[in-house]
């Protein structure tokens, strides 16, 4: 099939208020970069965030109606909003260009494919800072997740996030089933925050945190982390990109935009070539992450306990 013609509207606007960048500057490094993301968004359900002029950033999940024919789709039960949604799966660099002139700017995916989201092919470490400006604390937190990763026999790469921290990614062998990796996901979380507990933590609840580096284990089942290569939705409009292990201390999040990451690549795939293969998970991490509550369901049962010893608990009278 001959490639679609997509008409092209509005270039010259501002992305969105304090982009400091047009929609011309998305369409073009989306299309410069189309042959290193659409391989990374290829066969796994796709959320973007949309920013229309004058309005706030949305997530679309479903693809509106008005999409052409030639997007391929995949209707599925979303759990969240409990309903049947239809997203898109972005096989071509057309589907990627299509979304970028609707001012798709961030690329968000599953951890699984559209026919295997039991099976995710990678743990993935969110670290996140308590400030935009503490992203060398970010680093020294990923390097604990680096140390645990290797004291468990295995390894990862790094991404900056596009926001204020970091994502450590960690192929799978196909057979680790969705429960057995978010328990490998929550041990290793667990494992490098205990390196140095007082920088890192797991504590879901921000106000626990005590300002520490939060070593997020929650990216499972069915949620969603921005792609590679994904611009965000942001001030500059930065790049989630692939950086080297050994260069994480010389990098800053923001020196990474849709007006020089692709000329940054120079013609490489960093992140194809930083991905390890596919790993076994060791019997004992998987053991060791099933005895851990599920940090999301853990932290529900927190706040309600706290709501009610706030206001005053009939049980806590007597």
């Amino acid at each position: 099939m001959a490639s679609p013609e997509i008409m092209l509207t509005n270039l010259d606007e501002p992305l969105f208020d304090g982009a400091d960048a047009t929609k011309r500057d998305l369409v073009d490094y989306l299309e410069a970069v189309a042959d290193r993301i659409v391989p990374v968004l290829s066969g796994r359900p796709l959320s973007v965030i949309r920013v229309r002029a004058g309005q706030r950033p949305f997530m679309q999940k479903n693809v509106p109606d008005y999409a052409p024919p030639w997007v391929k789709t995949v209707s599925m039960w979303a759990e969240s909003s409990r309903r049947e949604v239809r997203y898109a799966l972005c096989e071509d660099k057309p589907t990627l260009i299509w979304f970028a002139n609707q001012r798709a700017v961030e690329y968000h995916i599953t951890l699984g494919t559209a026919g295997h989201l039991d099976r995710p092919s990678c743990l993935v470490l969110d670290i996140d800072p308590p400030a935009a400006d503490q992203f060398g604390r970010a680093v020294a937190a990923a390097r604990l997740v680096r140390e645990a990763l290797s004291g468990a026999g295995l390894a990862g790469a790094v991404k900056t996030s596009g926001a204020k921290g970091v994502h450590i990614y960690v192929p799978v062998q196909a057979s680790v089933s969705a429960d057995d990796a978010a328990a490998a996901t929550r041990a290793l979380a667990g494992r490098a925050a205990r390196l140095d507990p007082g920088l890192a933590t797991t504590a879901f609840i921000k106000a626990d945190r005590g300002g520490m580096v939060f070593i997020d284990s929650t990216r499972a089942h069915g949620a969603t982390v921005v792609a590679a290569y994904s611009p965000r939705a942001r001030p500059g409009v930065p790049v989630s990109f692939p950086v080297a292990w050994e260069s994480l201390d010389e990098v800053s999040p923001r020196a990474f935009t849709v007006r020089n990451a692709a000329q940054l690549l120079a013609g490489a795939d960093p992140w194809a070539a930083a991905l390890p293969s596919p790993q076994a998970l060791p019997e004992d991490l998987i053991a060791e992450g099933h005895t851990i509550p599920v940090a999301r369901v853990q932290a529900m049962h927190e706040g309600k306990r706290r709501a009610r010893a706030q206001r005053g608990s009939p049980h806590a009278a007597g």
